[in-house]
This record gives structure tokens, C-alpha cells and sequence, in this order.
């Protein structure tokens, strides 16, 4: 047996190091260059420009601290690298180490520029995990609280000295820090989104790509009997010429006739292979619909849970054993026999422009909090061993059967890739309804790859 696909899963809260998030260090050091030159033009405007009065020397020193920091990673490392997350928490915290000495120098919370403490943060929450992050939000409160507390005094005229009112320096830091926690969590939520929608999305690919190898054995068969045919048949002509000249008293007689039979069993064999399920075989690749429904159905059978296919006047279309359809309609007559209590049933419906298929179950149904919601990555309420419901006992199908919450979303997607549309909720009279609607132009399209004939026997 094949061994199962397993696919990685984003975690919402990981109180650990990630080891698969990283942050190239070029992105960083861009990111320091366009700080400390944006830091040293600030402070050239303020003292020189203005003549506002600072302790510039060390002002500069910090910068210069910066610039030297960038300039040590660049020679240990190469742009190309790719920094763990502890590397990149511990380069960001110097960043906001540095912010706060400035800031400390120049006025504390009473500096505009402030607000870029977020800078940091907002690199941290789009590319690391959600604990790299809560350190760095950590850090940076901590360092809003010391700023707002230890600092010197704001550059300003001499002879119009600036004193804000404790009121607007109490709301600049409030507002400070709840800019801080919304553009943090937004911008950590949205990443976290947009990664959990890639690994699904590879998780896709990965399934059908399983599929396709699955599929193309037959077609693999068919080649290599192709390819054996014609040496097997020279054996085959050699034998029977050395069988005609050996005498009957021969020792070497019953060897011959053995290694003739043999030689024909590997053609007959090779022969039968050649004719499964190659592309041109229409009672393998093309059959009635109702067929083809039975076959997806079949190794959900026999575990408590009757599959019922309802009855249709209409005229019964051929299709063709599509991946996308085998591999959706299985996902989701899985799902119902696992949540089902005694019965599924399977229709199916036509007409000129599509083939609409609809499952119903006959269990508790979606849960009203998540109906909405189908069809996104890693969206699933089973736990192991247990259904939606406390209430109904797992049964022999579903029993130990984790769910990644991946199965509704890769079907909704290749549903919709191919023209579809996937449709979910619950029947008035209990149970849940899946509808699954495809494009009958390609439900009906014939396979254009086709494979070369077997041999004929050369014999």
C-alpha cells in the first residue's frame, strides 16, 4: 500500500519557534538602509536645519550603530539567506532597541515618529509566526512604557519652550498602542490566511497529482506490453524451431517445450494488460452515469451506512471517468457515510448545459455556525474518533478518522476550476445536502491522448 498524503497545516496559536517561517535577510537589511538613512536625515533637518538643540553626538552614534550592524550581516551572511525565526526576532529586536534610544534622546513619546514602532511589528506579523510575534509586541510595549516615562525633553525653540498637556501625551500613547494591537493582529491574521490558502492549495495539487499517477499505471501497462510484445514473440518462433529439429529422445526436448510455454504465458499476460483501461477503452474510461456513481460509491459500502442511488427518467448520459469528478464525488459520499446514521442517498440530474449530482444524509447536519464558512481551508469540527454531533457515535467508517478540514475545500476548488458550482446546507427534514454541479460539455468530452495498438503475434 501507498503511503498517505500528508500535508502541513498552519497553526493559529503555536506557542513555539516555527521552523518552517523565514525571512530573507535581504528584506531586513533594505529595511535598516532606508531606516537609518531616513533616521540621519531627521536628525540633520532638526539640528542643522532648525537648530533645535540635541545631544547629536549621540544620535549619530546610534545611527552609526545601525548602519554598522547592517554592514557586520552583510559580510557574515549572504543577501540570499534565509533567517530562522529566532534569528529574525532577535535582528528585529535591535531595531526596536535602537528606535528607543533615539526616540529616549529626542523627546520620548512627545516624537512623532513614534509610529514607527510599527515597522518592526508589521514584519514580524506578515512573516513569522504568531509567538515570534508576541515577543515583538511585547518588546515594543515595553519600550513605549519607558520612553513615556524616561526621556529628554522634545527639541523646540529656546524662547518658545513646547509643554504638552499630560492629557494629549496620556492620549498619544493610547492611541500608540492600540494602533499597535490592530495593525498587528490585522496583519497577522491576513498572512495567516493567505498561508493557510497556499498550503491547501498545494495540498490540492498534490491530491491530483496522486491521482494522475494512480491513472496512468494502466497506461503504463498497455506501454510495456507494447514494448515486450515483439521480443517475446522472437522467443516464442526461436522455441518452437529448436522444438521442431530436437529429436524426440532428446534430453533438452522438455526444456524447450518448457521455455515455449512460458514464453506464451508472458504474451497472453501482457496481452490482457495491454487492453485495461487504456485511454481509447470506452468500458473503462466511458459509461453510463449511473455506473460510474456506483464504482465512486463502492468502497464506502459496508459500514453500517446504506447507499442509495435514486431513481431517474431522464436519458442517462456516458461520461468519462474524470480525476476531478472521482475524487470530488468520493470526497464528499466519504463525508456522508461518516456523519450519516443509517442512510445516504445519491441523485443525479441533466440537462443540455450541465450534470448536477446531490448527496443527502440522513445525520445531525452542518453545524449552523460554520455553514457559511464551507469551502474554506482547514474548516473541520471532527475531532478524533467523534462526529459534529456528541450526541451520535462514531461509525465503523468514521471511527479514528481525524479531520484535516481540507476535503470540502479541495472539492469546492476543483468544482469551481472546472466550471462547476458546489453548493451546502441542510435538508429541512434533518440531515446535510451537498450539490455538485459540472459543465456537461466536459463531463462528455472523449480523451484525445491515445495509445499505439499491441502487436500483432508474430507467430
Amino acid at each position: 500500500m501507498s503511503e498517505p498524503i500528508t500535508f502541513p497545516r498552519p497553526a493559529m496559536f503555536v506557542w513555539r519557534f516555527s521552523n518552517h517561517l523565514h525571512v530573507r535577510l535581504r528584506t531586513l537589511n533594505f529595511w535598516r538602509w532606508l531606516g537609518v538613512s531616513g533616521q540621519l536625515l531627521a536628525i540633520m533637518i532638526v539640528y542643522l536645519g532648525l537648530d533645535f538643540q540635541l545631544p547629536a553626538g549621540w544620535c549619530f552614534f546610534f545611527i552609526a550603530l545601525s548602519a554598522v550592524f547592517n554592514l557586520i550581516l552583510l559580510w557574515s551572511y549572504p543577501q540570499s539567506a534565509l533567517l530562522g525565526e529566532r534569528e529574525a526576532v532577535a535582528f528585529l529586536s535591535f531595531d526596536v532597541l535602537q528606535l528607543t534610544a533615539l526616540l529616549m534622546l529626542t523627546g520620548g513619546i512627545e516624537n512623532p515618529f513614534t509610529l514607527l514602532y510599527l515597522a518592526p511589528v508589521v514584519i514580524c506579523a506578515a512573516n513569522l509566526s504568531f509567538f515570534a510575534t508576541a515577543i515583538m509586541v511585547a518588546l515594543s510595549l515595553a519600550c513605549i512604557i519607558l520612553i513615556t516615562l524616561v526621556h529628554e525633553p522634545l527639541p523646540w525653540f529656546e524662547s518658545k519652550p513646547l509643554v504638552l498637556p499630560s492629557l494629549y501625551v496620556a492620549g498619544s500613547f493610547t492611541s500608540l498602542v492600540l494602533g499597535l494591537g490592530f495593525t498587528t493582529v490585522y496583519t497577522w491574521r491576513t498572512a495567516y490566511e493567505a498561508r493557510s490558502l497556499q498550503a491547501a492549495l498545494a495540498a490540492t495539487q498534490e491530491v491530483l497529482a496522486k491521482e494522475q499517477r494512480l491513472s496512468e499505471l494502466g497506461a503504463l501497462a498497455a506501454a510495456t506490453a507494447h514494448e515486450l510484445g515483439t521480443p517475446l514473440g522472437t522467443i516464442t518462433v526461436v522455441a518452437r524451431e529448436l522444438e521442431r529439429d530436437l529429436p524426440a529422445s532428446s534430453p533438452l526436448i522438455e526444456d524447450v517445450r518448457l521455455l515455449r510455454s512460458q514464453a506464451e504465458r508472458c504474451r497472453d499476460i501482457l496481452k490482457r494488460l495491454s487492453n485495461q483501461r487504456t485511454d481509447d477503452d470506452d468500458t473503462a474510461n466511458r459509461l453510463p452515469l449511473t455506473a460510474l456513481l456506483e464504482e465512486i460509491a463502492a468502497p464506502h459500502q459496508g459500514f453500517g451506512i446504506e447507499i442509495t442511488f435514486e431513481p431517474n427518467t431522464q436519458t442517462e448520459p456516458t461520461v468519462r471517468r474524470s480525476l476531478e469528478l472521482v475524487h470530488c464525488l468520493g470526497n464528499v459520499i466519504e463525508n456522508a457515510v461518516d456523519y450519516a446514521t443509517a442512510r445516504v442517498s445519491v441523485a443525479w440530474s441533466a440537462d443540455p448545459d450541465t450534470i448536477g449530482f446531490t448527496i443527502n444524509d440522513d445525520g445531525p447536519g452542518f453545524d449552523l455556525g460554520i455553514i457559511d464558512r464551507l469551502g474554506e481551508p482547514y474548516l473541520t469540527t471532527r475531532a478524533e474518533g467523534q462526529l459534529r454531533s456528541v450526541d451520535q457515535p462514531a461509525n465503523a467508517h468514521a471511527e479514528g478518522h481525524v479531520g484535516m478540514g481540507l476535503g470540502i475545500f479541495i472539492t469546492k476548488t476543483l468544482v469551481e476550476r472546472a466550471g462547476g458550482r458546489f453548493e451546502a446546507g441542510n435538508n429541512p427534514s434533518g440531515g446535510a445536502v451537498v450539490a455538485l454541479t459540472w459543465p456537461r460539455a466536459l463531463l462528455e468530452r472523449k480523451p484525445t491522448r491515445k495509445l499505439a495498438e499491441a502487436p500483432a503475434d508474430p507467430v
